[in-house]
């Protein structure tokens, strides 16, 4: 039995449809849904959502094994509700666990104490922090950085609300999310480091890192995204957006575990002394002078690689430009059979756009 509860109480038009809806959304995100006569219950990350009628109005009850959970349960009800329920909005007000939180509990704010460049385009800003052991588990890799309104002279927080989203006390100028690697952690020493790609034509992040001093804070949220899966022979592939995931996740192999790493970068001089103790054979793809996005260089070489046949367990992980993700999960699905759970592909930017946007 969860730990943790919370309710609402809900006045909707169309309940049925609703829910439903919402219910669809989710097993699309790997939820179970239960229905009978008295309620539908949504099953999801060991968290769950049971919807109920009394008269007129809908009950919500919600359960999850930790605070943290609860606030996702929370959020993932009230958001899709009301993107579902559209105008007029319903009013969503929990009761029960949770409701005495002023922050999301996966905020937390870091303080710039170092910076350095790894390469010509790479930087790496190392921060401190309370409870950094956080973001040491290899399931989630990633923290959402909140990139600041430039006419903000004090850094605006996040906030919860009765509803359990996030609120700002000035919405139209709130921070911008832009999604980053963990590269490594030092739980000790209350550290962590996050290297960003500088860009010429810099967005939030790039600017963020490029301009960055001693002393400088940031909010975080997360972690999350997809991590280390376990397997016999890996397949990571990435430009040098994904340079920090698949170094991390290197350092942290098993010895016996084998495969290939495919890095493309855009020449010699952004190539880095990777640790690795597994027999991971590393290829650099160097576009030398192809402006990035437009290469064929990472697909070609996914699409090259011979995945084993004798019964290993395989694991491909890949994180690219919008058209090259799209290429390679395609590939990886259709030409190579792979399953759901053999394989992550993931894209980190869209030719054209800055930082993610």
């Amino acid at each position: 039995m969860n730990a943790f509860a919370a309710q609402a109480r809900l006045t909707l038009c169309e309940p049925e449809k609703i829910i439903a809806r919402l219910c669809e959304h989710m097993i699309e995100h790997d939820a179970r849904v239960e229905s009978s006569a008295e309620a539908t219950v949504l099953h999801y990350a060991g968290s769950s959502a049971r919807f109920s009628r009394e008269g007129s109005a809908t009950l919500v009850d919600v359960s999850a094994p930790n605070l943290e959970s609860l606030h996702f349960v929370r959020m993932a009800v009230a958001s899709h509700v009301l993107e579902f329920a559209g105008s007029p909005a319903p009013v969503i007000r929990w009761s029960g666990d949770g409701t005495g939180l002023d922050h999301p509990p996966n905020f937390r704010i870091l303080q710039v104490i170092g910076a350095r460049n790894l390469t010509p385009h790479m930087r790496r800003l190392t921060f401190s922090g309370a409870d950094v052991g956080r973001f040491a588990p290899l399931d989630a890799l990633h923290v959402n950085l909140l990139m600041q309104h430039p006419d903000l002279a004090e850094p605006q927080w996040p906030r919860l609300g009765a509803d359990g989203l996030i609120a700002w006390a000035d919405p139209q100028r709130r921070p911008v999310n832009r999604k980053y690697t963990v590269r490594s952690v030092d739980v000790a020493a209350g550290t962590l480091d996050i290297d960003f790609v500088l860009h010429e034509a810099a967005g939030p992040g790039s600017a963020f890192a490029r301009d960055a001093r001693i002393g400088d804070r940031i909010g975080v949220i997360g972690p999350g995204g997809g991590g280390l899966s376990p397997a016999d022979w890996y397949l990571f592939a990435g430009d040098e957006t994904a340079l920090p995931a698949i170094a991390r996740m290197l350092e942290h192999l098993p010895a016996q575990a084998r495969g290939r790493a495919l890095i493309e970068v855009a020449d010699a001089s952004e190539v880095q002394p990777l640790a690795c103790a597994a027999a991971i054979e590393v290829e650099w793809l160097c576009r030398d002078g192809v402006p990035a996005g437009t290469s064929r260089r990472l697909v070609d070489a996914v699409q090259g690689t011979p995945i084993p046949q004798d019964g290993s367990r395989i694991h491909v992980w890949a994180g690219c430009e919008f058209a090259a993700f799209t290429a390679i999960r395609g590939h990886l699905r259709r030409e190579r059979n792979l399953g759901k759970h053999e394989h992550l592909v993931v894209s980190y930017w869209r030719r054209g756009r800055r930082d993610g946007e």
